[in-house]
């Protein structure tokens, strides 16, 4: 091909045909402009395909990861429910009377006040991606945000927790067992004095665990609802990042 264009130029100018052969010289010029700026886009839309594929790999993979956060979240706010109901109903009887009460039932309606569970989601993909050139990949401008946004979220979250079981460990679970054996049954054991079931003492123990409780689930008074911010966040983040890849949004 480049000896076909030269002879085409010798051409030319053996004859004389000096304007015809400026002329084209400067459309072989352009076209090989042209070659070239094709050879660029062609190599453009390949880079474009190649992180287009990286990117659906990378959502799919964050799209399933909190999908298992989900369910682990629900997983732990069950618990969490359950101890306020149990909580609660412990709360209703207050106060105890100590001659009609019936140990057995109240044993029951108590056995579940003091469950717990935290809330410890996977993070290996969305780290990964965080703090990596990888994350230039997420074309989702607000799909970015909720990213960067999430150690923050979850922290928040996580910190209610923090104190419900601290104070669960330290407080409420030494001052009931110094008190009520567990071993026989708790509330049925007849060695403990029956007369702590009527103290301010006893009922102030699940009046501060309704309290940390409805903090956790978002049922007090302040308006702090981190567990409604983190579930807003978890199916954010599993709608957008089902998207670009062919999962659907559970």
């Amino acid at each position: 091909m480049i000896k076909f264009f030269r002879k085409i130029r010798q051409n030319l100018l053996s004859e004389g045909k000096t304007g015809k052969y400026f002329k084209y010289a400067i459309g072989e010029i352009v076209l090989v402009m042209i070659g070239i700026l094709l050879a660029l886009q062609v190599s453009n839309w390949n880079q474009q395909r190649l992180e287009a594929d990286k990117e659906r790999l990378l959502l799919k993979a964050l799209h399933q990861e909190f999908l298992e956060n989900r369910a682990q979240l629900e997983s732990v706010v069950s618990v969490h429910e359950r101890s306020l109901a149990s909580t609660q109903y412990m709360i209703s009887q207050f106060p105890i009377n100590l001659k009609t009460i019936n140990l057995d039932t109240l044993s029951k309606g108590l056995q579940y006040w003091g469950n717990w569970s935290t809330f410890n989601p996977s993070q290996g993909v969305i780290k990964s991606l965080v703090n990596s050139s990888t994350f230039n990949l997420i074309s989702d401008l607000e799909l970015r945000v909720l990213l960067v946004s999430w150690e923050d979220v979850l922290a928040d979250y996580k910190e209610e927790e923090d104190i419900a079981v601290q104070n669960l460990y330290n407080h409420l679970f030494p001052e009931l067992s110094s008190n009520v054996s567990w071993r026989r049954g708790g509330l049925k054991d007849d060695r403990f004095d029956k007369n702590y079931l009527n103290t301010y003492h006893f009922e102030n123990l699940f009046l501060l665990r309704e309290d940390i409780l409805k903090t956790i689930l978002g049922k007090d008074i302040t308006g702090n609802d981190e567990l409604l911010q983190i579930k807003v966040t978890i199916d954010r983040i599993i709608e957008l990042s089902s998207k670009k890849t062919n999962d659907k949004i559970l």
